[in-house]
């Protein structure tokens, strides 16, 4: 791992950005539902509408064996709800041109 300029790490893979954001806190597994408008926890059954969390860092990684096979990692908490945790998901134009609020919500920070 190394620093940006910003201050923000860099890591080299996505494995060692989720170990790393997992021992600051980010503790909590949260998934994008392609039918509602909003992050669901599972092991807190909890849902996150796009206005009950903000994104704390965004890290970007590409496949070693094909660049178009990207990966996403979003920090986020929430306030509100006291809680912490990641969003990973695949990149790509699937995730692009998917248009709901918090798909949107997520891109903005890309």
């Amino acid at each position: 791992m190394s620093e940006s300029t910003a201050g923000r790490p860099n890591y080299d893979t996505l494995s060692t950005a989720v170990n790393a954001l997992i021992e600051r806190g980010y503790t909590t597994d949260f998934l994008l539902q392609d039918d509602k408008e909003c992050l669901l926890c599972q092991s807190h059954s909890l849902e996150l509408s796009p206005d009950e969390f903000t994104i704390d860092e965004v890290y970007r990684f590409e496949g070693n064996s094909d660049p178009g096979d990207e990966s996403v990692v979003f920090a986020i908490s929430s306030s509100k709800h006291n809680i912490k945790g990641l969003v990973i998901n695949s990149f790509g134009a699937e995730f692009g041109f998917r248009s709901s609020k918090l798909v949107q919500h997520l891109r903005t920070h890309l």
